[in-house]
Parts: C-alpha cells; sequence; structure tokens
C-alpha cells in the first residue's frame, strides 16, 4: 500500500474532526466533497453557506451536505468563543470589541474551534500566508508543554530505496524556524522523531547535523554527524565507528532553516523523490498550512495527515 493510501487507512481507524476555514473556494470544496467520500474524516467547513452550497451545486459535489457548516457572520456560539478569547487574551489587552471582531475571521475561528476541543485540527493556506495561519494558533492554541518551538517537517519518499528506511525520510525543519538554538533543535529532534512515529510509521533514528542535547532517552538520536556519514553506511562506520544511528539515519535535522530548505528541494529535484509536507510539530493540537499553490490533493493528503496527527497526540 503506498504512504498517502497507508495513512488514510490509519486516519479511518479513528475518525476525526478537521475543519476548513477556507471552505468557500473551489480547491477546498473540492477536496471536502473527496475527504467525505473516502470517509477517513469528518469535516466543519466554514464559511457562507450559500456560497458553499453554490459552489458544490456548481461542480456536482454531492457530499457536502453530510459536513457542518458555520457561518462566522451568524454563529450562535459566537458569543462562547468570545469569552474564550478575552479569558486567553485579556492579560495581552484584548478588548472585548477586538475579540468580536476577530472571531468573524475564519482563521481565528477555526483556532478557537481547536482551542475548544469541537474540533480536533484545522488545515489552511490555500487562500492565506503562512504568517495569517499561524498567528492564531499561536496566540491560543500554542505549543506543546516543554516546546517553545514550532517547525516543519517533510517526509521523502525516495526511489533508492538504500536510503533511510526503504526509501522513507524525514526532513527538519524545512519550513518554519530560521536559526535554532542547540536547545530548540533538540526540540525539532523530538518533535520529528513523533512525526517519523506517527505519520510515517517508522522507528525513528535521528542523525543531527549539528549538535544538540537530547531531550528524549526512547529516541535513538546521534550528532554532530556529518550528512554522508548519516545515511551511507560504509561512510558511517569509518567517521562514527561505534554509532547505532550513522549510515542507517530515517531522520535528518538540519543546523538552519535555509540549509533544511535546500537539501529537501536538491533530494526532491534530483533523487525525483516525493516530498510530503511541510507538516506542522510543536503545536499543542494539530493545525497545518497548505501553500497558496496547492492541489486538491495537496489538501486531501494534509487533511489525512492531520487527522493522524490528532490521533498520535492522545
Amino acid at each position: 500500500m503506498e504512504f498517502v493510501e497507508r495513512i488514510k487507512a490509519k486516519a479511518a481507524e479513528e475518525i476525526k474532526t478537521i475543519v476548513l476555514p477556507e471552505a468557500a473556494e473551489e480547491r477546498n470544496i473540492k477536496a471536502a466533497n473527496q475527504i467525505i467520500k473516502e470517509g477517513f474524516a469528518k469535516l466543519v467547513l466554514i464559511g457562507n453557506p450559500d456560497q458553499i452550497h453554490h459552489l458544490a451545486s456548481e461542480y456536482y459535489l454531492d457530499e457536502i451536505g453530510k459536513a457542518t457548516i458555520v457561518d462566522p457572520e451568524n454563529n450562535p456560539k459566537k458569543e462562547e468563543y468570545v469569552e474564550l478569547m478575552l479569558k486567553l487574551r485579556a492579560s495581552k489587552g484584548l478588548t472585548r470589541e477586538q475579540a468580536e471582531k476577530l472571531i468573524v475571521d475564519p482563521l481565528y475561528l477555526a483556532a478557537l474551534m481547536v482551542k475548544n476541543g469541537n474540533v480536533d485540527g484545522e488545515v489552511a493556506g490555500a487562500n492565506n500566508a503562512t504568517g495569517d495561519v499561524l498567528r492564531p494558533a499561536f496566540q491560543y492554541v500554542k505549543t506543546l508543554p516543554g516546546i517553545s518551538v514550532v517547525s516543519g517537517a517533510f517526509i521523502m519518499l525516495i526511489p533508492d530505496t538504500m536510503f533511510g528506511e526503504h526509501g522513507m525520510m524525514v526532513f527538519a525543519d524545512c519550513a518554519v524556524h530560521p536559526n535554532p538554538t542547540a536547545e530548540e533543535l533538540a526540540q525539532i529532534a523530538v518533535m520529528t522523531g513523533r512525526t517519523a512515529r506517527v505519520i510515517a510509521g517508522i522507528e525513528p533514528r535521528i542523525a543531527m547535523l549539528s549538535l544538540a542535547q537530547q531531550m528524549d532517552p526512547t529516541l535513538m538520536i546521534d550528532g554532530e554527524l556529518q550528512a554522508d556519514a548519516a545515511i551511507v553506511p560504509g561512510i558511517g562506520a569509518k567517521k562514527a565507528p561505534g554509532s547505532k544511528i550513522a549510515g542507517k539515519a530515517n531522520v535528518l535535522v538540519f543546523p538552519t532553516l535555509e540549509v533544511g530548505n535546500i537539501a529537501y528541494k536538491l533530494v526532491q529535484r534530483m533523487a525525483h523523490a516525493e516530498a510530503i509536507g511541510p507538516i506542522l510539530q510543536g503545536m499543542a493540537a494539530p493545525i497545518n498550512d497548505l501553500s497558496r499553490g496547492c492541489s486538491v490533493e495537496d489538501i486531501v493528503n494534509l487533511v489525512a495527515i492531520t487527522a493522524c496527527q490528532a490521533g498520535g497526540m492522545k
């Protein structure tokens, strides 16, 4: 079974509810219809109901009626969410007037739904910049206990199966944090190890391509390792004799964002690898950001990954 199909099958084992705050948009509503048809997640769609139903009719999407549609302008739970916002942010200077304006913003409403436990996760970004997606998430959902940094991982599916776990590797951070400290790199390593277990379904062997302390004794972590020593057995045996990771790493943690970003793109293009992600790590609940150039399939796949993250975080 291919990776994406395995992720969908795993999500279907324990159905989670994911909110799409950009529902009144062609790719999102087509993806929603496909997700409902495949049955691996329940959906909450935020948007004007008339627009959503019009799009569903225009594109012959007959499953949309099975989703929960929430109108941000006429939401019966508006006051409940405003009170929650004030509880969490009044000390930061948030006023009731400001909260009442923010809660009709679908991105803020989605984040509050996640925080309140009304949904298990969120996928957005097809129509909004990363900063706009993550701002309400950072303010209201926040990070996991003991984690101060959010990072982005890519699952790399490499045709040459000698690398990683039969060609599967996890790279981080390739998307979020520009110049992490040693402590932050350690956090990124731990979160990427969890991603490897929960999403990739592999037991992580983590190669730090710079130094960082080990935070989680259940994870196999070694470093500082050079890239070739991390992934090529013969070189690993020479450069890091006795290491349990050298030559066998399936998770690579890069020293800076620019290095990670360059690395995953080079592997993607030159090795004809499939790069799945970025998968955001470190949030207290799964919130994932799409590229604005994403396809319908990208949204479907990221919802499946988000549902698996929600199941794996319990």
